[in-house]
């Protein structure tokens, strides 16, 4: 990590895209925090394809394809269908391919690529920018589809986490200049602040037994996995290589962790870039390359195993003309 360089992400929504930038000065392992930016730029043209990776097989299979910027798939706790977000708004396909239909988010259609879908599968939760402010917040409304109901009263707020008790979400959120990981009741209530560590610490997600949430932290001076209690306890470092890792997705029979990992002179989780999604045990190990393809942002950011744990889903992208 080079000393005094920043730390650029992006979250898309619409047709703009959302810069969150993080200034740091790093030496050793200082990191000085972020702030939020209200910059928009025009995204490069791309061709996004919706892949399944079955596991036993470590084959990829194709169920969509379009020439939109698409990202984030979600698995339905049935197995039935899949989620994603199009141009701020969720869409819904058959799990086995088929034409996307759009769902009813009602006044929500600035969906950034945070959103996720309940344990009992009734409930979907969504990332919306407020028109007034432009940052998002979360809200919970019916799978089907309905009127989104607020959940968080500050912002900005990502969600990446639902408890399997289905009680908490858990989320990345900004507070005074610094992106950390909050709890709060699925219902609303008091958030709860879960890491404060110096740097930014992003996509919570939560083993099927409820036991840790996985996420990602820059608080050594390069993005890696950690894993933590539900409370915030016993916060520990999983990965150490040289690459920087994204988004660990723990499989829902407590086996595996799928992340997406970036080469090492590659800062914040930008999209259009070449990287690697990794496979490794749940008990520690070696992560294992499964799969390189063009893509980043967007590629694999929320829950996306089947619950079987067989398969799970993610985003590939192709640079148009």
């Amino acid at each position: 990590m080079k000393i005094n360089s920043r730390f650029v992400f992006n979250r898309l929504t619409d047709n703009n895209m959302f810069l969150r930038t993080i200034s740091s000065a790093l030496c050793c392992s200082l990191f000085l925090g972020c702030v939020s930016s209200d910059k928009t730029t025009e995204s490069p043209r791309v061709q996004s394809t919706l892949e399944i990776f079955t596991i036993a097989s470590e084959s990829r299979d194709i169920i969509y394809q379009t020439d939109e910027n698409f990202e984030a798939p979600n698995w339905s706790r049935d197995g039935g269908f899949l989620l994603f977000n199009m141009k701020g708004e969720i869409y819904k396909i058959p799990a086995i391919g088929g034409r996307p239909e759009k769902l009813n988010t009602d006044f929500a259609t600035k969906c950034n690529n945070d959103h996720g879908i309940s344990p009992d599968n009734t409930q979907l939760v969504i990332s919306h920018h407020e028109k007034e402010s432009g940052k998002s917040m979360i809200y919970t409304l019916p799978i089907t589809g309905g009127t989104p109901k607020l959940i968080t009263p500050n912002a900005p707020s990502y969600w990446h986490g639902w408890s399997p008790d289905g009680k908490t979400l858990a989320y990345c959120a900004e507070r005074n200049g610094e992106y950390d990981i909050y709890s709060i009741p699925a219902a609303g209530g008091e958030e709860i602040r879960l890491t404060t560590a110096k740097g930014l610490d992003d996509g919570p997600d939560y083993t099927a037994d409820g036991k840790y949430i996985y996420f990602n932290s820059v608080r050594t001076g390069k993005m890696k996995i950690w894993r933590m209690k539900p409370d915030g306890s016993e916060q520990e470092q999983i990965t150490f290589d040289a690459y920087n890792d994204w988004f660990a997705h723990p499989s829902p029979d407590g086996k595996y962790i799928v992340f997406v990992s970036y080469e090492p002179d590659v800062e914040g989780h930008p999209a259009n870039k070449n990287v690697t999604l990794r496979l490794m045990p749940m008990e520690g190990g070696e992560p294992k390359v499964i799969a390189k393809l063009f893509g980043g942002q967007g590629t694999i950011n929320v829950p996306s195993w089947s619950p079987d744990s067989k398969k799970f889903a993610f985003v590939s992208y192709k640079l148009l003309e």
